[in-house]
């Protein structure tokens, strides 16, 4: 019987590369764990100097495809008592709150109870008429023109004390805006605020509530919720500041004040859980979330920043409030997330956030240093 030269080329030469295959894959299987050693390593190094020199204190994760590349806390959660942080240590999250209160919003456009082009004196009493043209959209996107009422000149005097919303609006509600709605991006908490009255309005339950049943119980987001100075918080941290470098308590703030803007507290872990949910269809269609996604004046979508970094899109938010400093950034088409939630309000959380994700991306990054003294001149 001939022999089929041809056809057993072919069949050597598939062994062949099934071989090779497999080797690589071999080669694949065993590098992994080494890179990830690497990374952690680096993280560490890099970490050990944030907290000499930028004297950080708080909770890092960083993740590839939902898995925890390094989750661990420094410093401490409470200075006191000498509680140290960790991953399960609840800090308040200050404008990380808003990625929240625009999900939410989003959530009643998927249900039909309203719409980002709708007015939003169609849902706010008393409204002004300098309102009456800007949308809900507008506010997602801090181009209303209407001033931030945490830059008020008596804000901190007043920042103590408890507020209804329509005392809170007073503040701000007659004063001019600042720029025609949509003609340009400025940050402002008001916005934000005035996003919490109409999911309250819309939904008929408080703001707590709609993102409690709507949001954090469907993620299972158990240790995340609006805060309060009365409510008993397992592993809260304390907020704390630097002042003439020494480390002192923060200055008091009523949660009546911040609101939608940025009440909520959470911690690395749970913010996962919220990182990993957008990439699925848990909480909305894939159609409102590329919305949600997209950026629209000076790359802001709807509680998001959106931009490019390390030659990657790079969706990300830092959020600030009175002891607390907190950056998070997702890198969608490398499934890598880093977060940083600091319980001192001088930590560079966003820089600290971006060099870790460096780290993972084997891009380059700055150590914390030590600022030299230079003599005076003569």
């Amino acid at each position: 019987m001939p022999i089929n030269f041809s056809r057993m080329n072919r069949f050597v030469a598939l062994v062949v590369l099934c071989l090779l295959f497999i080797q690589l894959a071999s080669a694949q299987i065993l590098a992994a764990p080494q890179l990830k050693q690497q990374i952690v390593v680096k993280a560490e190094e890099y970490m050990n100097a944030a907290v000499k020199v930028n004297r950080f204190s708080g909770s890092i994760l960083v993740a590839r495809d939902g898995k925890p590349l390094i989750s661990k806390g420094y410093g401490m959660a409470n200075l006191e008592l000498d509680v140290p942080n960790k991953p399960q240590t609840v800090f308040r999250l200050g404008s990380l709150t808003k990625q929240f209160t625009a999900m939410a919003i989003m959530i009643l456009q998927e249900r039909g109870k309203l719409h980002t082009n709708d007015l939003i004196c169609n849902y706010l009493s008393d409204c002004p008429a300098a309102w009456q043209s800007i949308t809900i959209r507008s506010l997602l996107t801090h181009t209303s023109g209407i001033p931030n009422y945490t830059s008020l000149p008596n804000f901190l005097q007043t920042m103590q004390l408890p507020s209804t919303h329509a005392n809170l609006v007073e503040r701000f509600k007659n004063m001019p805006l600042e720029f025609t709605p949509g003609e340009k991006f400025k940050y402002t908490n008001s916005g934000y605020y005035l996003l919490g009255m109409i999911i309250e309005q819309v939904s008929g339950k408080s703001y707590p509530d709609f993102l409690q049943e709507n949001i954090f119980a469907p993620l299972g987001m158990t240790h995340t919720g609006y805060d309060s100075h009365n409510r008993l918080i397992k592993n809260r941290a304390g907020g704390y500041e630097l002042q003439d470098n020494s480390i002192i308590n923060a200055s008091y703030i009523d949660m009546s004040i911040p609101f939608a803007a940025g009440a909520l507290y959470s911690t690395t872990e749970d913010l996962l859980l919220w990182d990993q949910a957008l990439y699925t269809e848990k909480l909305v269609s894939r159609q409102i979330l590329a919305e949600i996604f997209t950026p629209f004046k000076d790359g802001y979508g709807y509680g998001w920043g959106i931009t490019k970094r390390f030659d990657r899109q790079m969706i990300g938010h830092d959020g600030s409030i009175n002891g607390f400093f907190n950056s998070i950034i997702r890198f969608p088409s490398d499934h890598v997330t880093a977060i940083v939630l600091s319980n001192n309000q001088n930590a560079p959380s966003g820089e600290i956030a971006s060099s870790l994700a460096a780290i993972v991306f084997g891009a380059p990054y700055k150590m914390p240093q030590e600022r030299k003294s230079e003599p005076l001149p003569n």
